[in-house]
């Protein structure tokens, strides 16, 4: 029998208005991996049919920003300001992660990920020790049997700003040359340095010219807080360091003028509102970089402090989004705007397409359309929170959780059934988590005050310049 799958009879949202935006019934067709047809009917008798009805089916969600080693401490930081997380995660407990801590958190980190729909995730890992961490890391991502850019970090002693110690380039070397040599698999290759804001402007280039060299894309962290306050884009610009292959995450404390240098450049964008208000990063930057002709995408940050699902993320940039339209308008003596500048459709579109082109995968994943990557997810719409089905693309952005998060296919193959991840032995996913959380806590020994209960608040920790 062929490899073709029929998800049939659901309410079709393909993101992609050329091959029509949205059938209120409708059936999608996927065959070796890829998505061959959407129409309102699709006869193909000799398929696997997946009955989509009173479900929403999407293209699967993209996080372009997670830093998934720390869901051992997933929480720990939800009342920690930016200063108390450098102190309480970088300088306490991740040089005391062992290759099987980073194993298991990457692990049950990327399937926390899948499981609510976020079929591809860039892995920020920025905890990599050791030759033996960055196995450990790959190890896990490559087993969630999600899509995973796999955002080599670098090391704890790396995250002392401002560093001058150079990106372990022999580490990222033997992976392209190795493991993540294709660009085409599952699980590839992108360099995650720290940049001029954490690094000096040497070793900046060092790595952007790594980066080149290796014919692989950059995520940085730009604009978060007081970091960003330097202008470090236009410095980027002014050595002649900003390209297309290149996001920026959060953007926060950016001058509009360094956002349209990155938008001339050809830049991407990655926003973490969750994260960026309680961190002090500053205001989302997300309407002055949709001013300055960049789309953003979003993502997760740190799951030490928010939850780890899109959906939060979603309702945070919409909503805060449109609380400073309606502040301008009654800045210009208006009583709110005359209609919503920021749609949940815009929104959408941020959590998969753009998400996608941030990734520089746009051509393979973020829309229903024929010829993509099959990335697609099945969300229930029969609760009585999503019933009646009048707005889907706003009971989406609204109302959705990963609790309706029914069925995903990656790549074609479904990976999720019935509400239920397949394949993944839950139990020995927990136990691996708490058991590397518990040896880490026990090895640090009260450093720092380290405890679990929410009631640790680190030391802030004090920036010092490179000597």
């Amino acid at each position: 029998m062929p490899d073709r799958t029929l998800i049939k009879g659901g309410t079709v949202i393909t993101v992609d208005p050329k091959v029509g935006d949205f059938f209120p019934s409708g059936d999608v067709l996927v065959e070796g991996g890829r998505i061959v047809e959407v129409a309102a009917t699709i006869d193909a008798p000799d398929a696997e049919v997946i009955d989509a009805t009173d479900c929403l089916v999407l293209p699967g969600l993209v996080d372009t920003h997670r830093h998934t080693w720390q869901a051992l401490f997933r929480n720990i930081a939800s009342d920690w300001t930016l200063a108390h997380y450098f102190t309480g995660l970088h300088g306490t407990m991740s040089e005391l992660y062992r290759p099987e801590d980073t194993y298991s958190g990457n692990l049950i980190g990327t399937l926390e990920a899948l499981d609510s729909g976020i079929t591809t995730l860039l892995d920020w890992s920025h905890n990599l020790n050791s030759p033996e961490h960055t196995d450990a890391a790959v190890d896990a991502v490559v087993e969630s049997g999600a899509r995973v850019i796999f955002g080599h970090g670098g090391g704890f002693r790396h995250w002392a700003p401002v560093s001058a110690l150079d990106h372990p380039g022999d580490d990222v070397r033997r992976l392209r040359e190795g493991r993540l040599s294709s660009d085409d698999a599952l699980v590839t290759l992108c360099l995650a340095p720290r940049g001029n804001q954490f690094a000096t402007l040497e070793v900046t280039a060092r790595d952007y010219a790594l980066a080149a060299e290796l014919g692989i894309r950059i995520s940085c962290h730009a604009g978060d807080g007081e970091w960003g306050k330097g202008r470090p884009i236009a410095q980027l610009k002014e050595h002649g360091l900003l390209g297309s292959n290149q996001t920026y995450v959060h953007c926060n404390s950016l001058a509009d003028d360094e956002l349209r240098m990155m938008a001339d450049a050809g830049c991407t964008a990655s926003c973490s509102p969750d994260i960026e208000l309680q961190m002090g990063h500053g205001w989302p930057a997300t309407g002055r970089l949709l001013d300055a002709g960049i789309r953003p995408s979003l993502s997760i940050d740190v799951c030490s402090s928010n939850g780890g699902h899109l959906f939060g993320t979603m309702r945070a940039t919409i909503g805060t989004e449109r609380g400073f339209d309606n502040a301008a308008a009654r800045d210009r003596g208006e009583a709110s705007v005359s209609e919503m500048e920021l749609t949940c459709r815009d929104v959408l579109e941020f959590a998969t397409i753009e998400g996608a082109r941030a990734c520089g995968l746009d051509s393979k994943i973020g829309t229903l359309t024929p010829g993509k990557r099959a990335d697609i997810i099945i969300v229930r719409a029969d609760s009585f929170g999503m019933t009646p089905l009048n707005n889907p693309i706003g009971a989406f952005v609204y109302n959705a959780h990963p609790g309706l998060v029914d069925t995903i296919l990656v790549e074609g193959k479904v990976v999720k059934r019935d509400g239920k991840l397949l394949g993944v032995d839950h139990a020995r996913v927990r136990r691996l988590a708490i058991e590397s959380r518990d040896d880490i806590l026990r090895r640090a020994d009260g450093k720092g005050g380290a405890r679990l209960g929410g009631d640790w608040i680190p030391k802030a920790y004090e920036a010092v310049e490179a000597g």
